[in-house]
């Protein structure tokens, strides 16, 4: 290959790589900016008035404590229930660990709002559940969830799998060896556990915690649907109040609130990524053999106490929710003289609004899903292969959108879209501001995976097919596409998933036209329509386990990576 064709190659590299990231950038941080700007400007000048008005406010002081509250005992709930499974399933010789770490994913997967409403039907004096077992409390007795503990509870379950993940992966990586070695000089029993154990994934938990915490912090589901008939209101649902209730500063207002929860999870950002730069512990190579402790005599009765904590968080509200959806109106019992699909059939075939929800919720994830791969795959591998300082700043920022509270994304799209730059367009409104939302927001979730994938590759490979004069896109499709496939796959089936029940955004950017599977649901059950709402909720329940059920099976035929829960 002469010189000349090694350069050009070169510079077409650069030039695409120029491209993809600046579309990265404008998609992910733009809209940060945007937001940064209307803080703390008032009309074309810099000024801080406002933002020192709406952080004197009681009623901000009252929702930050609340979202500080919630947000941190929620965490510890998902410590509690994600730590002993992460620590039982990766250290022990539990049976079936597949199936407890599937089902230990899915109430991640349903939308929070989901998660509530679900509860809410196996707890107070108008559950059809309780009421078909006579059980139910009585008539004007008070609903437990609708309360700061109710929120606490439902934000853990909700999250435990982000604790059991990152944990589990800690753990996983400690060898046999290690505890062999503590036991041959004199270790026993919790001594192992506590003195050598627990330090080496001590990294891992923390992370995981700091993970959650922002994650929680920004939930906006659960908070709506709990906190608000509670009067127990959050810097999430203020600013959604604040937003709904219109005004001449509204946008402004609503700006310094998300840029509070930003700082916020900002900090969590920052804890997070310290934690992962300690998180590389020196132990012995990937031959090693993986901790496996035996439980002996205790192993079933173990089995038997996960099994009823995944009952008891996902099969039992499950059944609620289904009872509910299958009566004439809220609070009726059970039997099969009020058994009735009068709800499943109005939802799904007679409610132009829920259709339209169904396509626009498939449209977005799918599109979503795809874009993020066409501009994740050469992006990673790229600036793999090109370091830059502008490719390291993008490196270092990917990761806020996501971790920002979703209001706050919806609030900076709603400030960067509400008039396009030099026109008298704007996409607020539209499907199209919806769009380019999850784009942001889910980018770090395809491009992660393919990072970690590309810098595994030998980069002999791409040398040796530019020497023979294969181009860059030969390239890219030959030989980066096929061996990043697997968790290029991966990505998008968590930016599916995710997608597809997504609320937080979409709650301040929907309008009539663009409603999501999430906004629904929210709105039927705001509305009073309970029975409707869980007729919804439960079709998507199932449309997800359908499709996490089918990826599982499929996992043996696939490649190693696709399946991102067993990664």
């Amino acid at each position: 290959m002469s010189p000349l064709k090694g350069f050009g190659s070169s510079r077409s590299e650069d030039r695409l790589l120029s491209i993809v990231l600046l579309v990265a950038i404008t998609l992910t941080l733009t809209p940060v900016v945007r937001l940064f700007i209307e803080g703390v400007t008032e009309g074309d000048r810099f000024s801080l008035r406002l933002m020192q008005e709406v952080l004197s406010e009681g009623s901000t002081h009252s929702a930050l404590l609340h979202s500080l509250v919630t947000a941190g005992l929620g965490t510890l709930v998902s410590v509690v229930i994600g730590g002993a499974f992460a620590f039982l399933v990766a250290l022990t010789d539990l049976r079936a660990k597949a199936a407890l770490v599937f089902c230990l994913m899915i109430p991640m997967m349903i939308p929070p709002q989901i998660t509530a409403l679900s509860w809410t039907q196996i707890m107070g004096p108008s559950s059809v559940l309780l009421k078909t077992l006579g059980v139910a409390p009585p008539l004007g007795a008070p609903q437990p969830l609708y309360s700061r503990h109710g929120i606490v509870l439902l934000l853990g379950v909700q999250h435990t799998a982000i604790i059991f993940l990152t944990l589990r992966a800690g753990l996983r990586a400690i060898p046999q060896e290690v505890v062999e070695a503590a036991r041959v000089s004199g270790a026993r029993g919790l001594r192992v556990w506590w003195q050598v154990i627990v330090p080496l994934c001590l990294p891992s938990l923390a992370a995981g915690v700091a993970i959650t915490f922002v994650t929680a912090l920004g939930n906006f589901g659960i908070p709506a649907m709990l906190g608000i008939p509670a009067g127990y209101v959050t810097l999430p649902t203020l600013i959604y109040q604040k937003l709904a209730g219109l005004g001449t500063s509204v946008l402004a207002e609503v700006a310094v609130l998300a840029i509070l929860i930003g700082f916020i999870a900002t900090c969590g950002i920052v804890l997070q990524r310290f934690f992962q730069s300690h998180q590389r512990v020196h132990l012995v190579g990937s031959t090693s053999r993986p901790l496996e402790i035996p439980l002996g005599r205790a192993r079933l009765v173990v089995e038997l106490t996960l099994w009823a904590v995944v009952a008891t968080i996902l099969v039992l509200p499950m059944l609620g929710l289904l009872a509910t959806s299958l009566v004439p109106a809220y609070g009726v019992p059970l039997r099969l003289d009020t058994m009735t699909l009068s709800a499943w059939h109005e939802a799904l075939f007679r409610q132009p609004a829920t259709q339209r929800a169904f396509v626009n919720s498939f449209s977005l994830s799918i599109g979503t899903a795809l874009a993020l791969i066409l501009i994740c795959l050469p992006l990673a591998w790229l600036m793999e292969r090109n370091p830059t300082r502008l490719g390291r700043l993008f490196d270092g920022l990917v990761d806020l959108p996501y971790a920002l509270p979703g209001v706050v994304l919806a609030i900076a799209m709603i400030l960067l879209l509400i008039n396009l730059p030099f026109t008298d367009t704007t996409l607020y409104g539209t499907i199209w501001i919806i769009y380019l939302a999850y784009l942001a927001r889910f980018m770090t979730i395809m491009f992660r995976p393919i990072q970690a994938s590309l810098r595994q590759l030998d980069p002999a490979m791409n040398e040796v097919a530019q020497s023979v004069g294969a181009s860059l896109f030969q390239r890219l499709r030959s030989i980066i596409l096929p061996l990043s496939a697997p968790a290029a796959a991966a990505g998008a089936i968590l930016v599916f998933l995710t997608a597809f029940n997504e609320l937080t955004v979409s709650a301040l950017l929907w309008s009539s036209g663009t409603e999501t599977l999430g906004v629904m649901i929210f709105n039927l059950d705001d509305s009073g329509e309970t029975v409707m709402a869980s007729a919804l909720a439960m079709t998507i329940v199932l449309v997800v386990m359908l499709l996490m059920g089918a990826i599982q099976l499929s996992a043996r035929r696939l490649p190693k990576g696709v399946v991102p829960w067993q990664t």
